[in-house]
């Protein structure tokens, strides 16, 4: 990556604290839905929220919730008809904010490319497939703070450790400035990510006939297909904002087979 101040060539490796003005610094919001070590839930799914200011969403959420003295935890593996409203009203608001992007990647427990890399390591499935959404959501000028769900691993895993220190290795600079995750309940967004992820993840269920569907869930699903213009996600699903990549069965996976690319023109 190169930049041109004062006329004078710059690459990335070489930017100083003056060049502050030409970088991007965005937040991105990471949560997961499924259990990788539950063999019995064969989709598990990771997305990314990224944005440039979270205020804006965040302060919407907060103004909502206040208005309406809502104030429980938005899981989309708990909604009903006490928090539907709330939760499409949350789904809406993410439509209506600008300078946002949303990556996810769903692979299938059984599929032959899950087998082969992590059946083994199932810890380091939740890692690569975190560096496969920063990196497909990583753009030139960018510098990338990651806030991800708190999950329990074993002691021996260093999430937040592992994952800046390959990030920034394969990117070759600083890319990844820090990573820290806190309990969902704590922070809308992680919120807002659970509820795509969910609704993602349980669309492929039903098309699966996994399950036969629960209708506050599938009014959610249908609403964020509906904003989004797209039958199902069995294919995935991609345009501007959002960028949904799903693994085949048979361990092929969309757009482009194993590895996720950054989509060209993404908003910044």
């Amino acid at each position: 990556m190169k930049f041109f101040k004062n006329n004078k060539e710059t690459v990335t490796k070489d930017l100083k604290l003056s060049d502050y003005d030409q970088i991007w610094t965005k937040f991105c919001f990471l949560d997961e839905s499924g259990s990788l070590s539950n063999y019995t839930e064969p989709y598990f799914t990771v997305g990314l929220l990224k944005m440039s200011m979270p205020y804006y969403l965040q302060s919407k959420i907060l103004y909502e919730r206040n208005k309406q003295n809502f104030h429980d935890e938005l899981k989309f593996n708990k909604i009903s008809d006490k928090n539907i409203k709330f939760a499409k009203f949350i789904i809406g608001c993410l439509f209506d904010t600008k300078s946002l992007s949303f990556y996810s990647y769903t692979t299938h427990k059984q599929s032959q490319y899950f087998q082969k890399n992590f059946s083994k390591d199932i810890w380091s499935a939740y890692e690569k497939i975190t560096l496969k959404l920063l990196s497909a959501s990583l753009s030139e000028k960018e510098i990338l703070i990651l806030v991800a769900d708190h999950v329990t691993t074993p002691k021996d895993i260093k999430f937040e450790v592992n994952v800046k220190k390959d990030f920034n290795k394969s990117k070759k600079r600083l890319a990844l400035s820090g990573v820290c995750r806190f309990n969902s309940k704590s922070n809308d967004l992680l919120q807002v990510v659970d509820l795509l992820i969910g609704a993602i993840t349980y669309d492929l269920k039903i098309q699966s006939k996994l399950v036969t569907g629960d209708k506050y869930k599938i009014e959610l699903v249908n609403y964020l297909k509906e904003n989004l213009g797209t039958i199902d996600f069995v294919n995935g699903f991609k345009n501007y904002n959002f960028n949904i990549f799903v693994e085949k069965d048979n361990g092929e996976v969309l757009e482009n087979k194993d590895e996720m690319t950054n989509e060209k023109g993404l908003s910044s």
